[in-house]
């Protein structure tokens, strides 16, 4: 099954898959074929959905939306439980999800696009982009103001590295009070929290690549967004706002209560009209249908439908880790080990040291919410997740550890590793 299925053929495929509960039109669009061809075992996939149907059973989840693919074509695709966990509508295989950071490696693709076209490179100082930026002090581990080193490079801003510090230490800037103008600004009078390259910390570094995107194009991120890359791989639920006609199709923000999910609030707030700031960091909604759109492409080297997106010699810049030796990703430890950091991709380079159960190489992010995902280039998988919960992939916050959940039975369901 090369290309899309006719309807006739889609509905074998949906008889002899789990797709049969998912619902046959979010799925007309999308390259499908049976796990067993594609080198699943099918109770293996099975084995997963009911781990994750136990957990919204059990009110730890509201509701969730697997989709395991291989080789360009989904072979699972399952949604189970509730939109809101206190109203009766269904999660859908197109149901929309806020998907927060991941958010980021779409922006990363657009600075590749960039790159490409020779805008900015590695090398490139910061200032010589952000004339904002030029002198920033450092504040030392004294509290001292001391001149950078060396000047932070466009290479440490697209890796966590060049010296931004942790979104808590930028709490009382409101950074996203404004516009993306209005960030830089606020940021400039601000000095930066370690010497650039010398650690890893989650912070503005993608909202400041937004703006970059912004200046460098000369248009606005979202709209640069929409005619470059998700109008173009048909990622129609996809952008930093809900149209109106869509809301209902929208995942409501849980948290918990006794040890069980509810609602956030009485009513699900979703942005129905362009915001003023365009996060790059965490601004987009999405769907599992259209995250796959754009990680298939990734994982085909930059192309899909017969269109060139980025060079695959792009494609496999942006997951090689960019981040000095000695560095470590450390997002909730400062023990984390095992990872690098490309262009806005984590990478596993150490499954063991890592305690994941996601492949050596296999590059990947997550969202604030608790979606996620992973792209396999070994295995020419990929695996996407979507639940919405406050916190949701932050340990020791309630929700269950689905990354993990999902990377053993994947792993234990895929019969084929060669094949």
């Amino acid at each position: 099954m090369s290309r899309t299925l006719s309807r006739r053929r889609l509905l074998e495929a949906l008889a002899a898959t789990p797709f049969a509960a998912a619902g046959f039109p979010a799925l007309a669009q999308l390259p499908m074929a049976t796990p067993r061809s594609l080198g699943f075992s099918p109770a293996g996939l099975k084995a997963m959905d009911d781990q994750f149907h136990a957990l919204v059973d059990q009110q730890k989840l509201a509701g969730v939306v697997t989709l395991v693919a291989r080789h360009g074509k989904v072979a699972h695709l399952d949604a189970y439980g509730k939109l809101n966990a206190a109203e009766p509508a269904p999660v859908k295989p197109d149901s929309i999800f806020r998907i927060a950071s991941m958010t980021k490696p779409t922006i990363g693709t657009a600075m590749m696009m960039l790159w490409e076209e020779g805008r900015w490179k590695f090398d490139d100082p910061v200032s010589k982009h952000i004339p904002e930026f030029a002198g920033l002090k450092v504040r030392d581990a004294s509290g001292s103001l001391v001149d950078q080193t060396s000047p932070m490079l466009m290479k440490q801003l697209v890796s966590h590295s060049a010296g931004f510090d942790r979104s808590a230490g930028y709490a009382g800037a409101k950074l996203q009070e404004s516009d993306l103008q209005g960030m830089i600004d606020k940021l400039a009078k601000l000095p930066l929290a370690f010497q650039p390259g010398t650690d890893w910390r989650y912070g503005p570094s993608v909202d400041i690549q937004g703006y970059v995107v912004q200046k460098l194009s000369g248009q606005r991120l979202d709209h640069f967004m929409q005619s470059r890359l998700f109008g173009p791989l048909g990622m129609a639920d996809t952008g930093f706002y809900v149209d109106p006609s869509k809301v209902a199709r929208c995942a409501a923000i849980h948290v918990y209560k006794d040890g069980k999910v509810v609602p956030q609030s009485a009513t699900n707030n979703v942005r129905t009209s362009p915001p003023q700031f365009l996060s790059g960091s965490g601004g987009l909604v999405s769907t599992a249908p259209d995250y796959f759109r754009f990680t298939q492409m990734i994982l085909n080297g930059g192309q899909a439908g017969g269109r060139r997106y980025l060079k695959a010699d792009t494609v496999r810049l942006m997951h090689t880790n960019l981040l000095n030796p000695g560095v470590n990703v450390t997002l909730y430890s400062p023990d984390t080990r095992g990872l690098g950091f490309g262009v806005d991709f984590a990478i596993v380079m150490d499954q063991a040291a890592n305690h994941t159960s996601q492949a050596q190489d296999s590059f990947y992010w997550g969202g604030a919410f608790g979606t996620w995902f992973w792209i396999d280039p070994d295995h020419d998988m990929i695996v996407i997740g979507m639940v919405q919960n406050l916190n949701g992939s932050t340990p020791g916050q309630g929700t269950p550890p689905n990354r993990e959940i999902s990377a053993k039975a994947v792993a234990a369901a895929l019969t084929d590793p060669k094949g």
